[in-house]
C-alpha cells in the first residue's frame, strides 16, 4: 500500500476499482460522522460529490465551526474518489486528536481556515496561469515556473505586478492541493 503525506498526516493510500460513486458517497458520510465527532451537524458541512467520481477531479470539504469557514481539499491522486478518501483520512485524523488531547480545537480552526470567496479565489488563479480545473500539482509547479520567468521583474519585459500575481495565484493552488 502507498503512503502519502498531507496536512503533516501519513496515510495509506487506498486504489479504488469499482463502485466509485457509490464509495464516494461512503466517504462524504464517513467525513459527516467524523466531524460529528465535534458537535458539527449536517447542514454545518459542504461536500459537493462529483457526478463522475472515476474522474481525475480535486475533492474537497467545507464546514462551519465556531462561526469560522473551515475548508480542506486535496487533488492529487487519480480519481476524484481517492481524493475524497484522502481528504476524509485526514479530517478523521484531526478529529481524533482533538477527542484525544493531542490539538485543541483552535489549532483545528486555524489549520482549515479559509476566507468563504476561496472558490472565487481558486477560479482567478486558474485563469492566471491559464489552467483548467483538473490539472495536477506537478502541472500547476510547470506553468508556474515558465510564467514566473517570462515575468520576472529583472527580466527586459518583465512586471512586478504580474509577477505578484503570478505568485498569488500559485500559493492559492498550492494550498488546495496539498
Amino acid at each position: 500500500m502507498t503512503k502519502i503525506v498531507a496536512k503533516g498526516y501519513e496515510i495509506d493510500l487506498i486504489t479504488v476499482k469499482d463502485s466509485f460513486n457509490r464509495r464516494a458517497l461512503q466517504y462524504k458520510n464517513k467525513i459527516l460522522e467524523s466531524l460529528r465527532r465535534i458537535g458539527l451537524t449536517e447542514d454545518d458541512v459542504e461536500i459537493e460529490l462529483e457526478a463522475n467520481a472515476m474522474k481525475k477531479s480535486p475533492a474537497s470539504a467545507s464546514w462551519y465551526a465556531d462561526g469560522n469557514h473551515l475548508h480542506y481539499s486535496y487533488g492529487l491522486c487519480s480519481k476524484y474518489v481517492e481524493n475524497l478518501y484522502v481528504v476524509f483520512k485526514v479530517i478523521d485524523v484531526y478529529v481524533s486528536d482533538i477527542i484525544e488531547g493531542k490539538k485543541s480545537p483552535e489549532e483545528f480552526i486555524n489549520d482549515f481556515s479559509e476566507a468563504r470567496d476561496i472558490k472565487k479565489k481558486r477560479k482567478e488563479a486558474r485563469e492566471v496561469l491559464g489552467l483548467d480545473h483538473t490539472a495536477d500539482l506537478e502541472t500547476i509547479d510547470k506553468i508556474y515556473k515558465d510564467l514566473a520567468k517570462e515575468h520576472h521583474p529583472d527580466k527586459p519585459n518583465g512586471s512586478v505586478d504580474k509577477f505578484k500575481e503570478i505568485n498569488n495565484a500559485h500559493k492559492i493552488l498550492k494550498r488546495e492541493l496539498t
